[in-house]
Order: C-alpha cells, then sequence, then structure tokens
C-alpha cells in the first residue's frame, strides 16, 4: 500500500515461517458450540471459523509480519498502474484445486462474481466497486474499478477463488451440509460428524508446497475440530488430553488454572507471544436503532456504571489493561486531550454534529476499583437525568413512567463473559436498572447479530494495523442497514464515513495515520461500546510436540498462526 515490501522477490519463506519444518503427526484443537455448514462463504448457517484459512486460497497471501503487504500465492505475479484504476494477476501454471483440477481465469471471475452476489455480504462491497473482470491472457485476468480506491487493488487479491465446475447448475447460497466448497488449500475436509466433529486432511500433492510463501507452513497432516457446549467443557477436555492445544484469553485463568499434572510433568507447555497489534474492540455493544441505545447520554450512563477496575480484579486479578480506543496499543490510536494538527483538521467540518469530548479530548470514566463505585454510579445517574430518566421507588424511569430495562444477548459457550455480565448487572440494579442476560447457542447469536435482534451483546472486533476498506462494513452508514454486516451498533455518521474515505484513500503514511486516528477518536467519544480490557500478550498452552519458530510475527498469535507455522517433533 506504502512504499515497498519488506521481503526481496527471491525470499525463501515468510520470516516467521521454518523453511525445514518437519511434516507429519495429527493434532485435535476445540470449539464451542457447533456448525452446521461446511461453506464458510456464504451467510447460511454456521461454518467452522478455521476452514476458510486452511480449505481455500486467494491470488495473493498475507505477511503476518507487516501491515499492507501481500505477496502471490495463486498469482505468480500482479501488475497495477500509478493510479491504481485496475489490477492485473497472472495465474500460477502450476496452481491446483484439491481434486487436481487445474485453477483457471473463468474460476477467478466466477468466484468474484458468485460471492458478490450470492457470497456473504462482507464479500459484496468489493465486487460493486469493480467494474468489469475480463481475461487478458491464457492465464492473465484484470479486474477494473468503478471508484477511486487505492486498497481495491490489494482487496482484489484477497477473495477465495471457488471451482466454477463445482458450483454450475447449483445452488451456493443454500447449498447442504454434505456440498463441502472445493479449494485449493493445503488441507480439505475428509470427515465429519454433524455439529460434532470435522477432519481436515493435508494433501500430499498439494500444488502449492514449493511457494515461497508456503514453505514451512501447514505441516501437520491431520487437523480434527472437536465441537464442545461450553468452554469449561472444552477445558476439562483439554486437561485430559483430548484436545491439542488451547488459547488462553484470560491472564488470571493462565497464571492460576493451569497447574495440573500434564503441565508439572511437562506434557502440556505454557507459550505467551507479545504482539504489536490493536487491542481493537471487546465489550458489550448497544444498538442504536432502538430505544434506549439511540440517545448517547444513556451509552454515556452505561460505560459510568461498569465497574471496570472492580470487575478486572475480581476476574483476571487486574493483569490486562483496559481497551482505551478501537485502535489502543499501537501508532494508530487517538491521543488523549483535545484533537490537534491534521486530526483537528480532518474533524472540524463535522464539529457540530460530532459526539461529546470528539473534539475536547474523551477518555473512559476510572472507578477508584472498590465494589460500590460510587463515584460511577452518581457519573451514571446524571447522564440518564439529562436523557429525562428518574428513579422512583428504585425503578429508573423514563418521562411516560416507563422502566428502565434491556437484554443482553450472550452466547451460552462463554462462561468468562457470563461473569463480566453478572457483577455489570449488580452494578446496573444500584441505578434501578433491569438487565436480563438471555444466553443463546451459537448459530441463534450469529443468527440475531446478523438480524441486529438485541438490546445489548457481547462483542468482539479485532483490527489491524492495515484497516482499510473493511471498516465501511464495521461502522459505515450504507452497512448500518444492511442485515448481515457488522455495524453491529447501527452507527451512521458522516464524519467517520469521510474519516474512513481519507484514510483508504491516503498516498502518504502519514496522511493514513491521521485519518485512522481521527475515526478512531469519533468511535470511541461515540460511546456505543463498553470496553473491557485487552490482550497485549497472546497465550497457547500445548502438547510439547508442537513447537514453532523463535520469531514471532509483528501480529502475535493470529487465527492462523497456530497451526500454520508450527509442526509436531516426534519422539518428544
Amino acid at each position: 500500500m506504502y512504499g515497498t515490501p519488506a521481503l526481496p522477490p527471491d525470499f525463501v519463506s515468510l520470516p516467521y515461517a521454518n523453511p525445514h519444518a518437519p511434516k507429519g503427526g495429527s493434532i485435535i484443537l476445540g470449539n464451542t458450540g457447533g456448525f452446521d455448514s461446511l461453506n464458510p462463504f456464504v451467510r447460511k448457517g454456521t461454518a467452522p471459523w478455521q476452514l476458510a484459512f486452511f480449505t481455500h486460497e486467494a491470488l495473493m497471501g498475507r505477511s503476518w509480519d507487516e501491515p499492507f503487504t501481500l505477496y502471490g500465492l495463486l498469482a505468480e505475479s500482479v501488475e497495477v498502474p500509478e493510479d491504481r484504476a485496475w489490477v492485473e494477476f497472472t495465474l500460477r501454471p502450476t496452481a491446483r484445486f484439491s481434486d487436481g483440477s487445474p485453477v483457471t481465469v473463468d474460476d477467478v471471475i466466477f468466484s468474484y462474481d458468485i460471492l458478490g452476489s450470492e457470497g456473504h455480504p462482507r464479500y459484496h462491497g468489493l465486487r460493486a466497486q469493480i467494474d468489469s473482470i475480463v481475461q487478458t491472457g491464457p492465464r492473465a485476468v484484470r479486474m477494473t474499478f468503478n471508484a477511486e480506491n487505492r486498497e481495491l487493488a490489494l482487496l482484489a487479491g484477497m477473495r477465495p477463488i471457488l471451482s466454477k465446475a463445482q458450483w454450475e447448475g447449483r445452488d451456493f447460497a443454500n447449498a447442504a451440509l454434505a456440498d463441502i466448497p472445493l479449494g485449493s488449500g493445503p488441507y480439505s475436509v475428509t470427515d465429519y460428524q454433524a455439529g460434532r466433529q470435522v477432519t481436515l486432511t493435508r494433501n500430499p500433492d498439494y500444488w502449492g508446497k514449493d511457494v515461497p510463501f508456503r514453505r514451512g507452513t501447514h505441516n501437520i497432516d491431520q487437523i480434527k475440530l472437536d465441537f464442545y457446549g461450553d468452554a469449561n467443557v472444552l477445558f476439562e477436555a483439554f486437561k485430559a488430553g483430548a484436545i491439542s492445544a488451547l488459547r488462553e484469553f484470560n491472564a488470571e485463568t493462565w497464571a492460576t488454572q493451569y497447574d495440573f499434572p500434564a503441565v508439572h510433568r511437562g506434557d502440556v507447555v505454557k507459550s505467551t507471544f507479545t504482539h504489536q497489534k490493536p487491542s481493537g474492540m471487546t465489550g458489550f455493544v448497544m444498538n442504536t436503532r432502538r430505544a434506549p441505545f439511540d440517545d448517547i447520554r444513556v451509552r454515556e450512563a452505561m460505560i459510568a456504571a461498569f465497574n471496570f477496575e472492580y470487575i478486572n480484579e475480581t476476574l483476571t486479578g487486574g493483569a490486562q489493561p483496559r481497551i482505551t480506543s478501537y485502535f489502543s496499543n499501537s501508532p494508530l490510536a487517538m491521543t488523549h486531550g483535545p484533537a490537534e494538527g491534521h486530526v483537528a483538521e480532518l474533524l472540524t467540518p463535522f464539529k457540530d454534529s460530532l459526539p461529546m469530548g470528539a473534539m475536547e479530548g474523551y477518555a473512559l470514566p476510572v472507578s477508584d476499583g472498590s465494589a460500590r463505585n460510587r463515584r460511577g454510579i452518581r457519573h451514571a445517574m446524571k447522564a440518564l437525568q439529562e436523557a429525562g430518566y428518574s428513579a422512583q421507588g428504585g425503578i429508573m424511569r423514563d418521562t411516560n413512567g416507563k422502566p428502565l430495562s434491556f437484554r443482553i444477548l450472550m452466547s451460552k459457550g462463554s462462561t468468562e463473559n457470563m461473569a463480566i455480565a453478572e457483577l455489570y448487572i449488580q452494578a446496573l440494579k444500584r441505578l434501578g436498572v433491569e438487565a436480563i442476560v438471555e444466553a443463546v447457542d451459537d448459530a441463534q447469536f450469529v443468527a440475531r447479530n446478523a438480524e441486529f435482534d438485541f438490546d445489548m451483546a457481547i462483542f468482539r472486533r479485532a483490527l489491524s494495523l492495515s484497516p482499510g476498506n473493511e471498516q465501511r462494513y464495521y461502522w459505515g452508514s450504507e452497512a448500518a442497514d444492511q442485515q448481515g454486516s457488522r455495524n453491529l451498533m447501527g452507527v451512521k455518521s458522516p464524519a467517520i464515513d469521510a474519516m474512513i474515505d481519507t484514510m483508504v484513500n491516503a498516498t502518504t503514511t502519514q496522511d493514513f495515520i491521521a485519518a485512522t486516528r481521527a475515526l478512531d477518536r469519533l468511535l470511541t467519544a461515540g460511546r456505543y461500546v463498553v470496553p473491557f480490557w485487552q490482550f497485549t500478550q497472546d497465550r497457547i498452552a500445548h502438547i510439547a510436540e508442537m513447537k514453532y519458530p523463535d520469531h514471532v510475527p509483528l501480529y502475535g498469535d493470529g487465527p492462523n498462526y497456530m497451526p500454520e507455522v508450527w509442526w509436531i517433533e516426534a519422539g518428544q
């Protein structure tokens, strides 16, 4: 996107992969909930999230050791003009689907068309910005854009490629569980038990094993995904040796609960990885499409009533710092205090419509750490009074006498989030506010999120050091009314739309950072989410046979870091 890639044209492997890693072995990983689909590219159903990373590939691949840089995968070369009005990819002649059939230009054109029309809504935005996709040579395809957007040339290289022959005359969007999309990736689904287990087997004839981008990756022969009812059951299965590796997100649990016999024997190893990625946002998201959260003063009260310091000490031993903004823990984060310099220049045209504190400076409230949180409750009470609420008989009511109450939508599988909610509900009771947890299974949780059918819900949005067009899908005005989009809070803001436009069209690093910091201010000051804590370290407990390279990527542990570059060392 800016400058030149860090790796030379003749690089041997990605810096965080071991090109000499041995192949072989098998592992079992655990997921909570279940699945009713093996097609991760459509809106219908719930598919195991790992599939998209291991069974399918795109024209280009992303290095997790540098932002805004792609390297050739299915494509052996890429060409763009100075203005990036189009991009042309040339396929590798050796690229093959897992059934041995070649990946062709027809497959590429078909994939972009069907994903852009019948695929998950996250694919529609890019296709709408592509004016034409045409074959320009035996293995070459050119995509011409209808919008000025410098990131489109990168995004165009990152869509999964499907087999046209598999789906001709068939219903892609409503495919049955048994209709597993054919991919070109290192693994394919070789067995499954509906809702319970999926087996991924490495293709010994995988076409890309010698491509530099793939050397030292996907070393494990078989990966089984087992599904458990909730996180507690999954953890017990790991302790019993039924699972090979487990990611742990709670520092207190990591410090106190991983002392079972297998750890003492050395059969299980605790590994930590420090990363430099943004915190993203984890917390309770408020749906501004419906009352009472259409009022920023009510949202302000909900944030003030959340006794972070006490909850953090109770559940994590105070070991994890709070998320202070969407891009905190990175150079893209908003600065404290009033907006200055280029950030202020970008925000000034919208100053009359900005949320409270966007220009002047906004910071999350801090409690004294006690259970009662008197300061936070007073703050919340004042905000609710300004919104027209009053306490009557110990119950907070609006001007019509209606009690202030709402439901918190959660997935049954998350015990930690349940514990957070319980402590939060106790604080809200002191305000005279009734909050009720509505725990549903994973499939219902996904469906209701897609339909924006909630008051408040548990929320996690991971963000990268290279934010771009996906930000429109996260918080753009157009996405607010598009069911299935990830704009769960329903924000519609011309200022946010403008910051995203400026960010994706920036031609210098300085302009890009300023626009992202301005966006971070708007999202944080908009008070759309009650933030939890951030994860500055990644934690993975795993069997001793599982090994990984010494070099940790810039992004640390991502969804496919383990097991993508890990391997099994026999004889351990």
